[in-house]
């Protein structure tokens, strides 16, 4: 019996094991010092029609800790979907990270109003009709000579305060999951895109969106497009941002569409500054961008030994399950009585010669 409750001990410590690595899925991390507060900032004008704004929000690094990751236009996973932005909750002392997702409908997302359509309740900055997204811009900002598919909704609820508090729960936001968000975080979702996941990851390297750096003003405050453009605060170009430096070289190299100040297309007959770089400044661009690309090869090795590590104690929880079950039938088996076996009853022998032939007469 002993042994049967030591096994359950190391089968119930397996199990929450798993069960956590299911919870930082599902969560995040959760930290003990509260996010900053949230920048104000302009948000630049939609690049291309169809593209959705994600608004700019604080992650966590165990290594840099709290970084802002820039607005940025994005292009959706599917028509139809609509994006949920991710959100900080305080519970039990702690500040948990809720990530963003697409789905249907938005969902909770904490009651922060991260504007740009999102003012802590739903969203109103645009909406799918017929295939096609519709932009409110009395709410967001377009690039009109590429985007015509339109609308002005002045009636919308606009629910923004002095208050830039990031995150949910005591000392912050005390808003609750409304009918209607419940039931949109019980559908269909999809995660980030690898676009949004690589966006992130470019603001986590760059110091200049660390916390512990800017003091909760960071360099890049919104981009146009992933690997885009960066803007600061007021809108202007960002370019102090060391990934926006990267970015505008990429961009130019791939011929893309370049936009100025107002996001507009900007005239090729007036060269940026990046344009202006000499050849050896252009190689340090190169090296960095082949160090992020080691970076980012290290973060897969240690994405899938991450996951293999799951799998691995998933499978030694399951076998260990049914090594129980089975040993638990076993020990019932030859706990019960046997069953008392009925005994052959012995056969009558004739009288006379006992091998039972006929004697012989002499």
């Amino acid at each position: 019996m002993k042994r049967i409750a030591k096994m359950c001990i190391i089968l119930c410590a397996m199990c929450i094991a798993v069960s956590k690595t299911y919870a930082q899925v599902s969560v995040g991390i959760s930290v003990g010092i509260a996010p900053p507060e949230l920048p104000v900032y302009v948000q630049p004008a939609c690049p291309v029609d169809g593209y959705l704004w994600q608004p700019g929000y604080w992650a966590y690094s165990d290594a840099t800790g709290y970084y802002w990751v820039p607005g940025v236009w994005v292009a959706p996973p599917d028509p139809g979907y609509l994006w949920t932005p991710p959100y900080w909750g305080y519970v039990g002392g702690y500040y948990g990270f809720h990530a963003g997702y697409w789905g249907p409908h938005v969902g909770f997302y904490g009651g922060i109003n991260y504007g740009g359509g999102y003012t802590g309740v739903g969203f109103v900055g645009g909406m799918w009709s017929g295939g096609r997204y519709r932009y409110n811009t009395a709410v967001v900002n377009v690039n009109r000579t590429v985007v015509h598919n339109t609308y002005i909704n002045r009636t919308v609820i606009n629910n923004r305060t002095n208050s830039r508090v990031s995150f949910n729960g005591h000392g912050g936001i005390t808003a609750r999951p409304r009918p209607e968000e419940l039931s949109a975080m019980r559908e269909h979702h999809v995660q980030p895109t690898a676009q949004q996941m690589s966006h992130q990851q470019s603001a986590s390297r760059d110091r200049r969106q660390f916390a512990s750096t800017n003091h909760g003003q960071p360099a890049s405050m919104a981009m146009n497009k992933v690997n885009g453009r960066s803007f600061n605060k007021q809108g202007h170009v960002a370019s102090s941002a060391s990934f926006g430096h990267t970015s505008t070289a990429v961009n130019h190299a791939n011929a893309g569409t370049r936009y100025n100040h107002a996001n507009n297309p900007a005239s090729p007959s007036h060269p940026s500054n990046a344009e202006r770089t000499a050849p050896h400044q252009q190689a340090n661009v190169h090296q960095h961008a082949q160090q992020q690309e080691h970076v980012q090869q290290q973060d897969h090795a240690q994405q899938q030994q991450a996951e293999e590590q799951r799998r691995t104690q998933q499978q030694a929880a399951q076998h260990m399950q049914q090594h129980m079950q089975q040993r638990a039938q076993n020990e019932q088996q030859h706990a019960q009585p046997p069953h008392a076996q009925p005994q052959p009853r012995p056969q009558a022998q004739p009288h006379g010669n006992p091998g039972g032939g006929h004697e012989k007469h002499r």
